[in-house]
């Protein structure tokens, strides 16, 4: 049987393939004139398209991950190879104006953190600016003029330190914590580790309590009574504070190397087990954020399984999970196109393992199964 019989075989066979959107997400289905057909006959590619398809898809996944500037690249390299390719000229135009608005907003919130003494945090926001747009003025301009080098002192967390504490003790106002945790790159609400050190930064024009400038208490006229000895304080285990010092640097995997290490030997933990949450937690917000659905339904499902109760995490691993469900079904309908039938029933089969009353991928599965069988018997004659 010739290729294009084939393929004819495959296309009237497959019209009656559901393309509805998935049922579990409870998104109501595209109105028919929109739904895709796999029926419908594409128009011939341009002679180009095999020069600019590989940019063009490098540039949907660098989009996907955030890099946005990179992508814009890749668009840019596609134009030249095809200046009339009206798809990606509208795609480079959208990413410019993406760029353009996230230049503008990391420039905001850098003179919001100037505003209210937070330098570090505002170099941060110029420096991200520039990223997305290395020949900006504006974030250059900044950063030259308005954010100081600010000085720090550092400062050893001891039992019972608190970020609201340490504002006080430093700046005499409790407010100013918000200050440390952003030089720190500390999530609101991180509970301090004993032992860890922290960047204290100066504030331009706001008192600081630097250590050496604090008066010694006066000397007693008569010897004090002697205090009965402190009890020892339990030691932090440096696995406990290598994972912390790898989740507040954003390396999520590595502190949770870390913390399963340390529950392994101690599974009672308290302080293990509540930082492994959150790690859990963040790390599969920043998944879902960056449309890695995949590795965020598994993420947040580990810590559903946790403690189902945790934060939001229900709602938003129903939300990775209808992703899931979305990006496996429509792969399965881009491999029954390609007219890779047992891939897309994989896919297909894939959605099923999260849905199993998905009545589109079942049908899907179905027709493809019978148009497999019937191939097969068109051979064999």
């Amino acid at each position: 049987m010739t290729a294009a019989r084939r393929s004819g075989a495959l296309l009237v066979l497959g019209a009656a393939l559901a393309l509805g959107a998935c049922a579990s997400t409870g998104a109501p289905p595209p109105p028919e004139s929109t739904a895709p057909s796999l029926d419908a006959k594409a128009p011939p590619p341009p002679a180009r398209t095999h020069l600019t398809a590989p940019h063009n898809e490098q540039a949907e996944r660098l989009e996907q991950s955030g890099q946005l500037r990179q992508a814009l690249d890749e668009r840019r390299i596609a134009l030249t190879i095809d200046p009339m390719d009206a798809a990606t000229q509208a795609a480079a135009t959208r990413l410019e104006g993406l760029i353009e608005r996230g230049v503008a907003g990391r420039i905001e919130d850098g003179r919001v953190a100037l505003a209210r003494g937070a330098h570090a945090e505002a170099r941060r926001r110029f420096l991200a600016a520039l990223v997305l747009d290395p020949n900006g003025r504006a974030a250059f301009d900044a950063l030259q003029a308005e954010v100081r080098d600010i000085e720090f002192i550092t400062h050893v967390v001891r039992q019972g330190d608190t970020l609201a504490g340490l504002g006080q003790r430093y700046y005499n106002d409790r407010t100013r914590a918000e200050v440390i945790g952003e030089t720190n790159e500390l999530n609101p609400g991180t509970r301090l580790v004993v032992g860890r050190t922290l960047k204290i930064p100066e504030i331009p024009g706001v008192p600081f309590a630097r250590p050496e400038s604090r008066r010694e208490p006066p000397r007693p006229t008569e010897p004090a009574p002697v205090a009965p000895p402190e009890a020892p304080t339990a030691e932090t285990n440096p696995l406990l504070l290598e994972a912390q010092d790898a989740f507040e640097r954003r390396e999520y995997v590595v502190a949770l190397a870390d913390l399963d290490t340390l529950l392994a030997a101690s599974p009672g933990n308290a302080e293990a087990v509540g930082l492994k949450k959150q790690v859990l937690y963040v790390h599969g917000k920043a998944q879902l954020d960056a449309k890695d659905y995949e590795a965020s339904y598994r993420t947040l499902n580990q810590l559903a399984r946790t403690d189902r109760n945790y934060e939001n995490v229900a709602a938003l691993n129903t939300q990775a999970r209808g992703r899931v469900i979305e990006q496996r079904y429509s792969q399965g309908i881009r491999l029954f196109r390609d007219e890779k039938l047992r891939e897309a029933i994989t896919a297909w089969r894939g959605v099923l393992d999260l849905d199993p009353h998905h009545v589109n991928a079942k049908k899907n599965i179905e027709q493809s199964e019978r148009l497999l069988k019937g191939l097969e018997e068109r051979r064999r004659k």
